[in-house]
């Protein structure tokens, strides 16, 4: 063989292994992102993965009345709406928003959990609920279904409801959950709560002034997307080591002092 063709042969070579860590490295990236937005909404990325911006000059607020807290709400302006005992030792700060995939996907994950360790009275958890993917990708979905659970938890079925909700999240570009019959309809999934008191609260948006205020405190918190979940002050959601048994563990050391 001569070395010119030698020389050719090499160099086709070389270009097929740049080729090949051109690919992988292009995998890599892919994965990347579509674990990236499977976890977190993340402000500032594109909502074509999922994730969405904080868009404060963009959010679009309705021109809601006064913010009419529901029932039991509690915290600072009575923003947060509990699940659990008072007495519990520990306390879960969650900021949601009923469109968010990656609310949906935590809700998944650590339902069972969080609702033993509330039964048990070892764990109180503190609701907020905010709009941020009506201000980026448009619509009010996130305003109403956020307005219908605080209807619900005027009439002491907030869990409930807040699980449905979640259980039935549409797509998260689909505004369906904009729709105040979709949302009664839902309320039928949950015994007792489809009263003509909670259709007026829907069809009203008594809470929506409660829903917007709640989101701003949720920006004014330079928080940093939904969901954040805060374990007695602490966020637990960014430390990628947590799962659901591993909070058990957490909260119950804490139960047994």
């Amino acid at each position: 063989m001569s070395e010119k063709n030698r020389d050719g042969k090499r160099t086709a070579r070389e270009r097929l292994a740049v080729e090949r860590e051109k690919q992988k490295a292009a995998d890599k990236r892919r994965r990347t992102l579509i674990v990236g937005a499977s976890i977190v909404c993340v402000l500032g990325l594109a909502a074509v993965i999922g994730v969405v911006a904080a868009n404060a000059g963009k959010d679009k607020s309705t021109k809601a009345g006064p913010a009419v807290a529901p029932s039991g709400a509690q915290g600072k302006d009575s923003l947060a709406i509990p699940v659990g005992k008072d007495g519990a030792k520990s306390t879960l700060t969650v900021w949601e928003d009923f469109r968010c995939p990656a609310c949906q996907a935590f809700e998944v994950a650590y339902r069972p959990t969080l609702h033993e360790l509330t039964d048990a009275g070892k764990l109180r958890v503190e609701y907020h609920l905010v709009r941020l993917i009506d201000g980026n990708l448009g619509g009010t979905g996130s305003l109403r279904a956020a307005n219908a659970a605080a209807c619900a938890q005027d009439a002491g079925k907030f869990r409930d409801y807040h699980d449905v909700l979640f259980a039935s999240q549409p797509k998260e570009t689909d505004d369906a959950l904009a729709g105040n019959d979709r949302l009664i309809e839902l309320a039928g999934k949950v015994k007792g709560l489809d009263t003509p008191a909670f259709r007026k609260c829907v069809q009203n948006g008594t809470h929506d002034g409660w829903v917007d205020k709640s989101h701003q405190a949720f920006k004014s918190g330079g928080f940093g997307g939904t969901p954040t979940v805060l374990l007695d002050g602490k966020n637990i959601y960014e430390d990628r080591t947590m799962t659901p048994a591993k909070l058990k563990q957490r909260v119950e050391a804490a139960d047994r002092g």
